[in-house]
């Protein structure tokens, strides 16, 4: 195989390297590939993959607690450090982009008007910051280091809206799935009419769409009310 990369591991002072695939250590190293399969180009463990100068069995098995290639082979990949190309790193760094900044416009308010914040005015704070994003992150861990740092050049909170809802009886059997689906039910009470009333909570970025969208489906009938909002 003409093209490979170099998957890394280091404990205390050794190195451990392997040569992998780089198309497929990826989709393992990223989760969406099962199987360690051909993901291997040499059946070696290195200190240098480089130099070519191998790892020696003594200290494999004391870092490793096996010599068993494939093993240590899933360890360097999944707990070490993948060389990835350099599109490839574009690339993920723009997917997590995405996802943190479509958390954010959700869970985040201008902290001066309590109003959603445009997606273009985060990403152009979020250039604006330079924030080096990790592609290997979860998204979900990364965003309170994100909004810590915009919050240097735009007002911003991470907020939750807590509603008071009612719906008519005829409306209820449309409602409370788009309700069930896109708010967090924190109560909810059927009355002696058949109607809905219910409190939910919603990240406080997606309330206007929420109510709008209820009233589309309740031909403009349901009852909203903002009880509370919750900074996160």
């Amino acid at each position: 195989m003409s093209e490979y990369t170099i998957a890394r591991f280091k404990k205390g002072s050794k190195r451990f390297e392997i040569l992998v695939d780089p198309d497929r250590a990826l989709e393992y190293k990223l989760g969406k590939r099962k199987e360690f399969d051909n993901i291997l180009v040499y059946d070696e463990i290195y200190t240098d993959a480089k130099k070519g100068l191998r790892a020696s069995k003594s200290d494999i098995m004391s870092v490793f607690g096996t010599t068993d290639i494939n093993e240590v082979a899933k360890k360097i990949l999944e707990e070490g450090e993948l060389l990835i190309k350099a599109e490839q790193r574009r690339r993920l760094i723009e997917e997590k982009k995405k996802q943190i900044l479509s958390y954010i416009s959700k869970y985040c308010v201008d902290a001066r008007t309590n109003l959603p914040i445009p997606l273009m005015r985060l990403e152009n704070a979020l250039e604006e910051v330079n924030i080096k994003i990790d592609p290997f992150i979860p998204a979900e861990e990364q965003v309170k280091d994100v909004i810590q740092i915009l919050s240097t050049v735009i007002p911003i909170k991470q907020q939750l809206t807590i509603l008071s809802v009612r719906i008519p009886p005829m409306y209820v059997g449309k409602a409370y799935g788009f309700i069930k689906n896109a708010s967090d039910i924190l109560s909810e009470d059927w009355l002696n009419d058949g109607s809905l009333q219910a409190r939910v909570s919603i990240p406080s970025g997606l309330k206007t769409e929420f109510i709008e969208k209820l009233g589309s489906i309740t031909g403009g009938t349901a009852y909203v009310e903002v009880v509370e909002e919750k900074t996160i």
